[in-house]
């Protein structure tokens, strides 16, 4: 007995709008070959190969600049969260450009020293910090921790203590707001790990038995990808009242930090220009007197960065139809982790083609690794280029050495030149600290 099994090619008829071209001043198609600024994506991989991240330089100097244009009228320091993309190189380039450094562990103090960026530019911020960290911050003279809870002021207060030093603080406030954003991504809510409720928070800065400790200001992030201003003015209402309280109460701060979280646009989401963020919430701003901190992440490098891979093969599976690629979950999780949704092209635009509606999907071992899914594509042949766009935060950065493959190559663009600014891992480099591991 034979058993037969039909499969079926789902193609689409060669329609131009089955297909979505997306372009942008940093990244576009000139004469049908996809650009990173004026340098053509092909160009970049001879030389350095796929998987590849390319970001744009000028995207980040332009984003730069927006922001400090945006709130001139008010006191303000940009505090790039560098968790969203921590190459030296992208956060030299912001630092050069006014911004200073939002960290959230030891490597990230370490490595936004090692680009340079003063210390009096830089926050700690995170709700575990270790002792080592908190040693670390206060070795190096940053500008100030922010603490998540009464017992972590507890032991900056005695850290400072044995260091002979007055310790820099603000405290992060929880303002119970949703920012109607991924749960995983929300950090708001009074159900999140995040912050401290305004009650507690006003009693720790009231506190007078922290005599290593000097509180500085009051900060916030309710959340990642925020696409409304609405929480931020809801938020930023309740966080007025607290320093007003505060004021009342014999305490001046000296700054407000509203945080990040802003969305940008990832396939076709409504989102906000920092301009509209900054005509709604800055006479809000205005009313503290305060100088006002941000934190922007994602918004300074998303869209100013594209992952590149390569068409392995074509598959169909019971009439579903796979384009495996040679980037996977590993170097973008994204997708995997928040079923994030990146918009995804060929390097090469054709005018006309056959379509298929297909998973793009990696060579990883699991179900779960796949860059998007019932995406309409053009059929490509083994080898040809594809862009997976806004992809310059949470990409590197959240990238890993699953099923032992390397992490990918970083290079800047600079208007029609290039330069590598992280070479790509290779297998020495992964295990160069397990050769000598004693053998049971």
């Amino acid at each position: 007995m034979f058993l037969i099994l039909r499969f079926r090619f789902q193609t689409i008829q060669p329609e131009q709008e089955t297909m979505e071209w997306k372009e942008s001043p940093y990244f576009d198609y000139q004469d049908n070959v996809f650009h990173a600024e004026g340098v053509p994506v092909p160009e970049i991989v001879e030389a350095v190969g796929t998987p590849v991240f390319i970001y744009s330089r000028q995207f980040l100097i332009d984003r730069a600049r927006d922001f400090h244009a945006a709130f001139e009228e008010i006191p303000h320091t940009v505090f790039y969260a560098m968790k969203a993309n921590y190459n030296l190189s992208i956060v030299r380039t912001l630092a050069r450009r006014g911004c200073g450094v939002d960290v959230n562990s030891g490597g990230e103090l370490y490595r936004a020293l090692k680009a340079e960026v003063s210390p009096d530019k830089i926050l700690m911020a995170g709700v575990g910090k270790t002792e080592e960290e908190i040693r670390m911050a206060l070795e190096n003279d940053i500008l100030l921790i922010k603490a998540e809870s009464r017992v972590e002021v507890e032991v900056i207060n005695e850290i400072a203590g044995k260091l002979g030093k007055k310790a820099r603080v603000a405290l992060r406030v929880n303002p119970d707001v949703s920012a109607d954003t991924h749960p995983y991504i929300s950090t708001g809510l009074s159900s999140n790990k995040f912050g401290i409720n305004a009650a507690e928070a006003a009693l720790i800065f009231l506190d007078s038995s922290f005599t290593n400790v000097e509180f500085t200001g009051v900060d916030m992030h309710i959340g990642s990808q925020i696409t409304t201003i609405e929480p931020y003015e809801e938020a930023i209402t309740k966080l007025n009242e607290l320093v007003r309280y505060l004021r009342e109460n014999g305490l001046e701060l000296h700054h407000l930090d509203v945080g990040g979280g802003i969305g940008v646009e990832y396939q076709n989401e409504d989102t906000f220009t920092v301009f509209d963020y900054a005509k709604k919430i800055m006479p809000l701003l205005k009313k503290t007197g305060l100088h006002i901190f941000f934190e922007p992440g994602r918004y300074m490098t998303a869209n100013g960065g594209i992952l590149v891979t390569k068409a392995l093969f074509n598959k169909t599976n019971n009439e579903k139809n796979f384009l495996i690629v040679d980037a996977g979950m590993n170097d973008l999780i994204r997708p995997s982790l928040y079923q994030a949704v990146h918009h995804i092209q060929p390097v090469l635009k054709r005018d006309e083609y056959t379509g298929i509606k297909a998973d793009v999907v990696g060579p990883i071992c699991e179900s779960g690794d796949f860059l998007g899914k019932d995406r309409e594509m053009p059929v490509l042949e083994r080898g040809e280029l594809v862009a997976v766009l806004s992809a310059g935060a949470y990409g590197m950065v959240m990238s890993s050495n699953y099923n032992a493959r390397s992490r990918a190559a970083e290079v800047m663009v600079i208007g029609d030149t290039w330069q590598i600014i992280r070479s790509r891992e290779n297998y020495a480099h992964q295990i160069y600290d397990e050769l000598d591991a004693f053998v049971g």
